[in-house]
């Protein structure tokens, strides 16, 4: 016998895509449920994500766009390829490479660093939120929206210069970090801030050298661990860690009052 197809009500209907959807466990892990909210989970799962999305967008794109670098570096002008150990991201962003061939993977490079920089301005704006201080929320903030903006330069002849001071504003930020980090207890990650930005000297200081070679790795290296260190203070710190005045402040609180 045919079973009569009886209409199923609202009700029923939702149940039973509920009962659908149990069958694939990761919908559940990702908050996802089929409902007419479904819309705004989503929107709440990629703003609660955005610094690790757009940094995950970042990285994925640069790759693609070193992948596609047809070769040169400042070592071996005549080298096939983008290497790691010898290239520059700057590289990248060229219209012909070191070996004077066109670039095919600039476009890729320059929308990768976008989402590095928006991401990274992000991330600035939330650790604003976090740090008790008004000055120092007040610069981080500062900080974020700055790199938001300079995202928008991105497709213009001043995309060289965006990169320019984006990175040296991501460095004032992270510095900035790292002062108000070293008043918690977070203790791991005081290390960890203190080992980013000496690798960032170092970096700089090889740079003033002019040890190319080395720089090579190390700007990588400095990328790689500046990027880490952003989604470590970005999951694993809150609010009530840069909750604490120190008793400098609080002596001069009680002055004014």
């Amino acid at each position: 016998m045919l079973k009569e197809n009886i209409p199923l009500d609202s009700n029923q209907e939702q149940n039973l895509l509920k009962k659908e959807f149990h069958k694939f466990p990761i919908f559940g892990r990702i908050g996802f449920k089929p409902t007419k909210t479904t819309t705004a989970n989503m929107g709440q799962i990629i703003k609660n994500h955005a610094v690790l999305i757009c940094i995950v967008i970042s990285v994925s794109l640069v790759s693609i766009a070193a992948a596609l670098y047809p070769g040169g570096s400042l070592l071996d002008m005549d080298s096939e390829g983008f290497d790691w150990t010898k290239n520059f991201i700057t590289n990248l962003f060229q219209d012909n490479a070191l070996n004077g061939k066109e670039n095919p993977g600039r476009i890729w490079a320059i929308i990768g660093i976008a989402f590095h920089a928006l991401g990274y301005g992000i991330f600035f704006i939330n650790m604003s939120k976090k740090i008790s201080n008004n000055h120092g929320a007040k610069v981080l903030k500062i900080v974020g929206i700055s790199n938001i903006l300079f995202t928008f330069l991105i497709a213009t002849p001043l995309h060289d210069m965006m990169v320019t001071i984006s990175s040296t504003l991501a460095m004032l930020g992270i510095f900035y970090i790292t002062v108000f980090t070293l008043k918690t207890k977070l203790h791991l990650i005081k290390i960890f801030c203190i080992l980013s930005m000496l690798i960032f000297y170092f970096t700089l200081f090889l740079y003033g050298l002019g040890d190319w070679g080395l720089l090579a790795i190390m700007q990588k290296v400095a990328f790689t661990v500046s990027m880490l260190l952003v989604l470590v203070l970005e999951y694993f710190t809150k609010q009530t860690d840069y909750a604490r005045i120190s008793p400098g402040e609080q002596s001069l609180n009680a002055t004014q009052r």
